[in-house]
C-alpha cells in the first residue's frame, strides 16, 4: 500500500509588530539609553569613530528640550549607558561631569528645535560618508537600498569650517526641513528619526549607500532606476518604522557581544 503524502500546509506570514508604549518616563528613559549606547558601540565596530568627531543624540522622553549625548573623547566603542550626558538647548550638562562636542551641541540643539518629530539624530565623520559629501551631489537610486533616501535628503552647501556658531545649526535644520537625512557638503552625512533606532539605521544605511555609489561610479557608467520605480520603492524602504525594524537584528547582535553597554 502506498504511503499518502501530504503537502505542507502554507506557512502564514508573520508581521513585525511596533513596541509597545512604555509604562512610564523612566521606562522609556532607558530603552532611549540603550539603544543610544548601542549605537554608538555599533557605530564603533563599523569604523565610524574619528577622534573628537561624532555624535548621536536623542531627546528625553519626559523634558522634550533636553537630550542624552556621548561626552567628548570617549571612544564609542567604549560607551556604556552610565557615560551618557543629559543637555539642554542652551548648552548646560544636567547629567554628566564630562565636557561635549559645541559643534555636536549646536548642531543637534538646532535639528531637535526645529524639528519635534526628531527624537534622535546621528552624525560621524564615516569614510565613506565624507567621500562621498565631497562630490557634491545627492545620492542615486542606483540600488534598492539606495531608494530609501530618494528625494528625502538634501545637502547642506558650502562647507564653513565647524559648525559652532547658532546660526549655521540654524540654517543646517532649515537645509534639512523634513526630510531624513543631509549631506554636509566635505563634511559627512546625518541622518534623524522618530526613534534612536531609525536614525541609527539610517546612518549606517546612508554610509553604505554611499559607498556602493563611489564603488559603482568608479567601475563605469551607472545606471539609475527610473523615477517612479525609486519612489515607489522608498516608499516600500524608507519608512522610519522600516529603520525601527531594520536596527532590531543589529541590536540583538551587539547586546549578545557586548552586554556591558548596558551597564
Amino acid at each position: 500500500m502506498n504511503a499518502i503524502t501530504r503537502r505542507p500546509a502554507k506557512a502564514r506570514i508573520r508581521r513585525l509588530e511596533p513596541r509597545a508604549p512604555a509604562a512610564s518616563f523612566e521606562e522609556e528613559r532607558l530603552h532611549r539609553k540603550q539603544r543610544l549606547a548601542a549605537t554608538f558601540r555599533l557605530f564603533g565596530r563599523y569604523g565610524f569613530d574619528q577622534g573628537l568627531a561624532g555624535h548621536v543624540t536623542v531627546r528625553d522622553p519626559e523634558f522634550p528640550d533636553r537630550y542624552w549625548i556621548n561626552p567628548l573623547a570617549v571612544h564609542f566603542s567604549r560607551i556604556r549607558v552610565s557615560d551618557l550626558q543629559l543637555v539642554d538647548h542652551d548648552g548646560n550638562i544636567l547629567i554628566g561631569d564630562r565636557p561635549i562636542n559645541t559643534a555636536g551641541f549646536t548642531i543637534h540643539s538646532a535639528l531637535h528645535k526645529a524639528r519635534p518629530d526628531v527624537i534622535a539624530a546621528a552624525h560621524t565623520h564615516s569614510t565613506y560618508g565624507k567621500a562621498f559629501s565631497a562630490l557634491g551631489t545627492e545620492l542615486l537610486p542606483l540600488t534598492q537600498d539606495s531608494c530609501a533616501f530618494y528625494e528625502d535628503h538634501a545637502i547642506f552647501d558650502p562647507f564653513s569650517g565647524v559648525v559652532l556658531d547658532d546660526g549655521e545649526g540654524e540654517r543646517l535644520a532649515k537645509t534639512l526641513g523634513h526630510r531624513k537625512a543631509i549631506i554636509l557638503q566635505n563634511h559627512g552625512l546625518l541622518t534623524v528619526g522618530s526613534s534612536v533606532e531609525a536614525a541609527a539605521w539610517w546612518f549606517i544605511a546612508m554610509d553604505n549607500a554611499a559607498r556602493a555609489q563611489l564603488l559603482a561610479q568608479a567601475a563605469g557608467p551607472v545606471k539609475s532606476i527610473a523615477p517612479d520605480i525609486a519612489r515607489l520603492t522608498a516608499s516600500q524602504v524608507g519608512t522610519d518604522q522600516g529603520g525601527y525594524f531594520s536596527f532590531q537584528p543589529l541590536w540583538d547582535w551587539i547586546v549578545a557581544e557586548e552586554p556591558n553597554l548596558l551597564d
